[in-house]
């Protein structure tokens, strides 16, 4: 018998875009999976040997690179920052679409031309990608590490630019900052590790099951 699989999927806004993915899939987590004051992390779903974890959306690709879960639902944002070779990312979900942008001060934005940037001083969660976005550019990239309200930076004196995710630009926005370079566009993968899916039978039937979703999902009326 086959030991429980175990899928991990973030908290937050892909979350609730994920979820009809599970469901074309086959998959319904049980009723506390939606209570929001809940604190537990792990659940049963409708089906026998099928589970679910919540953990924080960088955190996906480390539980699945590392086995603790054979699948995962993660942006591609997390698999370039992260690279980690133990990772496989069959099926583009077309959830989660969004951008890594590099953003400064509208005020600032009015006379700067990133093209004669040479050195950069940049706060951001995502150094990596930060890093080789501007190496391929031939500049220098300062990066400052931080987890959250990225957009106080400029603001306080950090540093004049931040690289984050941007959506709607409204945060952007309220925060007198605007986007002036993407680095890449964003959408949640289903990710899948590469050890269980060589030796695992029940992992590949899964991917074909997640692809046939998201191309229904595709399908479906907004």
């Amino acid at each position: 018998m086959l030991d429980e699989l175990i899928i991990a999927l973030p908290k937050g806004r892909i979350l609730h875009e994920a979820l009809p993915v599970l469901a074309r899939a086959g998959i319904i987590p049980e009723q506390s999976f939606s209570d929001e004051n809940s604190r537990a992390l792990k659940f049963s779903t409708n089906l026998p040997g099928v589970a679910l974890i919540r953990v924080r959306a960088f955190d996906v690709a480390t539980f699945v690179a590392f086995g603790a879960a054979q699948l995962g639902i993660a942006g591609n944002d997390v698999l370039m920052e992260f690279d980690f070779s133990e990772i496989y990312a069959p099926v583009d979900l077309g959830i989660g679409r969004c951008r890594i942008a590099v953003a400064e001060p509208a005020a600032q934005a009015a006379s700067d031309d990133p093209r004669t940037w040479s050195h950069v001083r940049v706060a951001t969660k995502y150094p990596h990608v930060t890093h080789a976005y501007f190496a391929r550019r031939g500049v220098q990239a300062e990066c400052v590490k931080l987890n959250g309200a990225m957009e106080l930076a400029p603001m306080l004196g950090l540093c004049d630019r931040i690289v984050d995710l941007v959506s709607t630009g409204r945060t952007l926005a309220e925060n007198g900052l605007v986007e002036v370079e993407t680095i890449a566009e964003v959408s949640s993968r289903l990710i899948v590790n590469r050890a269980a899916f060589k030796t695992r039978a029940d992992v590949v039937p899964w991917v074909e099951r997640f692809r046939a979703a998201a191309v229904r999902n595709h399908a479906a009326p907004n």
